[in-house]
């Protein structure tokens, strides 16, 4: 493919000491995408349905549970300077089933990439006019497209322009609504709306980003210690869902309802389109950027050719830009929904494998000194893919506790058990093929 177009970003390689990033750059990256008007909407929903004392609470234990996950993912990231789909490879789940890791993270994360290009283009109609929906839909997708085929250095720029015009417009937006009300009141008033148990608020929250969580590594590959992975992600998740989180559920107490993002957007004039393109943007171009990567190992280990990230990056943009357009993203909503119960046990089997079996770990030591991806991975581990089946379908069905938490859980240990009863064994294996280096 040709190197012309945009930046490989190592898709495909470690990422060298060379290429790694202070960890604030990569902790603003993760605040903006925790930090997103999603996040306001969760926090509507929280406030609406408890008061909010218990939604700080629910706020706090959901927010430990994605950092959890999120820092052992994320280390194996910065160890392994490889992305989650190539990181599969050597953590459980051999050549296949990395394969289908990385399908399953690019049709999700296009699909939700269309959906939030879509909302913003409806809030730009609003605000702006000018365009119809499909066409700012078109814009607003090709504009995250241009940003993301830069790669990481072009996407931490954004984020440093964004994020912080983001909470300071917010904060405006929140202000002016807020001084109409006794916030000493809104602290301890009654929710608004049916009550939400704790158990529920707290799921909600765990689950509103535990794919974010588990797909880590795309992220921490570019930091430089196991250190800056833990700071970047006590701070960016903390704050995100405190600052925007806790926000929204003073909104919905205020004006007494759920629906509080067209409040915070119409009702600050111009701000309001600002804060649907700052709010957006930099949760959008994760999407696209980790959607690209996971095509890449796609088509590399199924078809063999060595895709340019870039090149993936501009298919999947414009794919993503123009379905968003048409509105047809809006019926696979549900869909998109279910196939996100596939990624919890996919973070519990990395980590089971990675700290605690081992079977792979000393051939991405001895790799990683050279400075290179092992000679070769397991094709299939079968008991890996039971086990992948049976946690998604429990997260899938049972409505206990925390479904994403159960079934990583539940694929932690049932991976440490075949483990120790030496039933994690790979089946065949591959060279794994040197990639030319291009666009980077």
């Amino acid at each position: 493919m040709p190197s012309s177009v945009g930046v490989d970003d190592y898709a495909l390689t470690r990422v060298p000491s060379t290429a790694r990033y202070s960890w604030w750059t990569v902790a603003v990256q993760r605040f903006g995408q925790v930090s997103a008007l999603s996040q306001f909407l969760l926090g509507a929903t929280l406030g609406f349905g408890m008061t909010f004392w218990n939604a700080f609470l629910a706020l706090t234990l959901g927010a430990v549970i994605l950092e959890i996950v999120a820092i052992f993912v994320g280390v194996i990231g910065a160890r392994e300077g490889l992305s989650t789909s190539m990181l599969a490879r050597w953590t459980g789940f051999g050549r296949a089933g990395s394969a289908l890791i990385g399908l399953a993270i690019a049709i999700s994360l296009i699909g939700w990439f269309g959906i939030q290009s879509a909302v913003s283009a409806k809030g730009l109609v609003s605000l702006v006019g000018g365009l119809p929906e499909w066409g700012w839909s078109l814009v607003f997708g090709l504009l995250v497209t241009a940003i993301v085929l830069r790669g990481f250095g072009s996407m931490a720029w954004v984020a440093y322009l964004t994020v912080p015009a983001f909470l300071v417009l917010v904060g405006w937006s929140i202000s002016v609504e807020l001084t109409q009300h006794d916030v000493g009141a809104l602290l301890t008033s009654a929710p608004p709306g049916p009550q939400l148990s704790l158990l529920a608020g707290t799921t909600l929250v765990a689950g509103g980003f535990i794919t974010g969580a588990v797909i880590t590594p795309d992220m921490t590959r570019f930091n430089r210690t196991v250190g800056d992975v833990v700071k970047q992600t006590l701070v960016g998740i903390t704050l995100g869902e405190y600052v925007i989180g806790l926000a929204g559920v003073l909104l919905a107490h205020a004006v007494r309802s759920a629906e509080i993002t067209t409040i915070v957007t119409s009702s600050v004039g111009w701000v309001g389109i600002l804060v649907v393109v700052a709010g957006t943007v930099k949760i959008n171009d994760w999407n696209l950027y980790s959607s690209g990567l996971g095509l890449v190992n796609f088509v590399g280990t199924v078809f063999g050719k060595k895709l340019n990230r870039g090149v993936a990056t501009a298919v999947f943009g414009l794919i993503g830009s123009v379905l968003a357009a048409v509105g047809i993203l809006e019926e696979f909503t549900d869909f998109l929904s279910v196939l996100g119960v596939v990624f919890p046990p996919i973070g519990g089997i990395m980590v089971a494998e990675y700290f605690i079996v081992r079977r792979w770990r000393g051939e991405l030591e001895a790799a990683r000194a050279l400075g290179r991806v092992p000679d070769e991975s397991p094709n299939w581990v079968p008991a890996t893919l039971i086990i992948w089946v049976v946690s998604a379908l429990l997260g899938g069905f049972v409505e206990i506790g925390l479904p994403s938490i159960n079934s990583l859980a539940l694929a932690l240990v049932l991976y440490v058990v075949a483990g120790k009863l030496g039933l994690v064994r790979g089946v065949g294996a591959t060279a794994t093929a040197t990639p030319v280096s291009v666009g980077v």
